[in-house]
């Protein structure tokens, strides 16, 4: 009962940090499809180029919401999929507090998340330049999937988009949750620990897992010594928060979002292994 009940306050807690993040991010394509119209859609399409850096940067702050308003962005195709990527990537999700919490030192905290968003710029401007396709964006499209009604006012919209994309959430957030409780965090460790010649492959896809322990276990297990840098940032980097599960929910086109998935699991991969073959130490 004592699990159950931690596992419900975690999924809650989790979920309602990025309510609001879900929140404004409908409000603005409300306000962008209804207030600004044809001049400020044009010049978000002319901006797009900047997309990946600005993603990357705003992508390190310490929390998901982001990451999960990106996701919305580029389903209604506001931002560009390099964009996407470049936030995903640069996510650090719960890395940061930890870190706080075991006083590490700030170079080392600086270094790790400037690693990141070199990373993050430098694969979403890839992105962009091999994936890049001219489209307009698809907000009126977005809203016909979800019903949204529209019509009622942007702010009755807003909502409608954010309750549907809440609720699933937290049930999803939920199964995983339980599955991890019920396997443990330390058998989740111990994945990686078993395999010491594949860590930076293993450690990518524990990374990928759209909850939070990962990013604990992984930032854990490189302050104890037992990760390598390489491995660390191989699991950091393909982590996105719940932003695919947004993703996955919100975007028609699913062949689209699991290339997304792949491209995120193979720049972790890469740039761990760059990492390690450098001999970078944080």
């Amino acid at each position: 009962m004592d699990m159950i009940l931690d596992v419900i306050c975690d999924t809650s807690i989790d979920s309602l940090r990025i309510l609001p993040f879900l929140f404004l991010a409908y409000l603005a394509m409300e306000c962008l499809e209804h207030w600004t119209g044809g001049k400020m859609q044009a010049v978000v399409r002319k901006s797009g180029k900047a997309g990946p850096a600005i993603g990357g940067i705003l992508g390190i702050f310490p929390q998901c919401g982001f990451s999960a308003a990106a996701a919305n962005l580029f389903a209604g195709r506001i931002i560009t999929m390099g964009t996407l990527i470049a936030v995903f990537l640069s996510t650090s999700d719960e890395m940061l507090p930890i870190m706080i919490s075991e006083n590490v030192g700030i170079a080392m905290i600086g270094k790790i998340l400037l690693i990141k968003v070199l990373f993050a710029l430098a694969a979403g401007f890839l992105v962009d330049a091999l994936f890049r396709k001219k489209e307009e964006p698809q907000i009126e499209h977005l809203c016909e999937r979800q019903h949204c009604h529209c019509e009622r006012g942007i702010w009755r919209s807003a909502f409608s988009h954010t309750w549907r994309i809440f609720l699933y959430i937290v049930v999803v957030s939920l199964i995983l949750n339980f599955a991890i409780a019920l396997i443990g965090e330390e058998a989740l460790a111990a994945v990686v620990l078993d395999k010491p010649a594949l860590s930076l492959f293993v450690s990518a896809l524990v990374g990928m897992i759209p909850n939070c322990a990962s990013s604990v276990v992984l930032t854990q297990l490189y302050l104890g010594g037992v990760l390598s840098a390489g491995a660390l940032m191989a699991g950091l980097l393909s982590g996105s928060g719940v932003g695919f599960l947004v993703l996955l929910r919100v975007n028609e086109d699913r062949k689209e979002s699991l290339r997304i998935f792949g491209l995120l699991y193979v720049f972790g991969v890469c740039a761990g292994a760059l990492i390690q073959l450098l001999g970078v130490r944080f």
